[in-house]
């Protein structure tokens, strides 16, 4: 018994002389620890995130970018990116148009990228991160079958303006742009925006030259005379009480409507553009006479009253 306690006595001696002491020399001349360097953590940390970081479409799950978050560290850079990005992904609403048979064409969700959660996401992008789904948001036009039934029926805004019915090149066009944004349906929310549903102004699409504003100066060109249509409407959408989300005025008095109360338009670069706040959906309805122009914007009766 006594010689296996000298046995084990020895052997702790033994570890006991092998041991480091704490300032990282050892008494039996073993190797002496080396600090690690914050430097090259720092260095190693940098590494990592070399790797390309997909950034995806949760709509239908494709990648719209592929990026090395070592490249965007700056946030203004950040921002100018995803702003970009947005330009690829953005998509604006059509609303629902009713039918001669009281049904709805299909629309166009309306497609967004929330731009300022997208640089929130970039800025926080992990180490091992290797793909992150953007925060894109889809909206479809809110309006149903049943809720237009008598939608024509009740006027809650309506505006009227009048036109030379002899200059053919400018009637011409006043009447193609109305019947284009004519029987458009806004549920609550909806939006519309009249550049999108007139499109662009050629003679293919039927538009003749007639004259109109640009830069101060009455100039012929194809589609003068639709910012009538869109001043006529957005009157309109003034006395409904609807939401403005873009108007501009012409660089002159244009005649047909007061001073401050036009809407030009061009397309690609002035849009008049607006949102149904209401708790119902509203129709916008174009009247086209001889010589004179009347848009009114429309809601069902018992939508109202409720």
């Amino acid at each position: 018994m006594r010689g296996k306690l000298l046995c084990s006595l020895i052997v702790v001696l033994s570890l006991a002389g092998c041991s480091q002491s704490v300032n990282g020399s050892s008494s039996g001349g073993a190797e002496k620890v080396v600090e690690a360097n914050p430097t090259k953590l720092l260095d190693l940390k940098e590494k990592t995130f070399q790797t390309n970081v997909n950034l995806i479409n949760k709509l239908n799950g494709e990648a719209l970018a592929t990026i090395s978050p070592a490249e965007y560290k700056d946030e203004a850079k950040i921002k100018a990116f995803v702003k970009e990005l947005a330009k690829k992904v953005d998509q604006p609403m059509v609303p629902v148009k009713l039918d001669g048979k009281g049904g709805l064409t299909k629309g166009q969700n309306r497609i967004v990228l929330n731009e300022e959660k997208a640089v929130e996401q970039i800025k926080g992008i992990k180490a091992f991160d290797k793909k992150i789904e953007l925060p894109i948001e889809e909206t479809a036009p809110n309006v149903s079958v049943e809720a237009v039934k008598g939608i024509g029926d009740n006027v809650i805004g309506t505006y009227t303006t009048t036109f030379d019915s002899s200059v053919k090149g400018r009637s011409a066009n006043i009447a193609l742009s109305s019947g284009d944004i004519n029987n458009y349906v806004l549920g609550p929310g909806d939006r519309f925006y009249f550049n999108l549903i007139t499109g662009p102004r050629t003679p293919e699409r039927g538009y003749q030259k007639a004259m109109e504003i640009v830069n101060k100066e009455f100039v012929e060109g194809y589609g003068g005379g639709i910012c009538q249509t869109s001043s006529t409407l957005y009157n309109a959408v003034l006395n409904a009480g609807l939401e403005i989300i873009e108007v501009y005025n012409h660089s002159r008095n244009i005649g047909y409507v007061p001073v401050g109360k036009d809407a030009t338009v061009a397309y690609g670069v002035k849009d008049f553009k607006f949102a149904n706040n209401k708790p119902y959906p509203v129709m916008v309805k174009a009247i086209v006479g001889n010589g004179s122009l009347t848009i009114q914007i429309t809601a069902a009766p018992q939508a109202v009253k409720s």
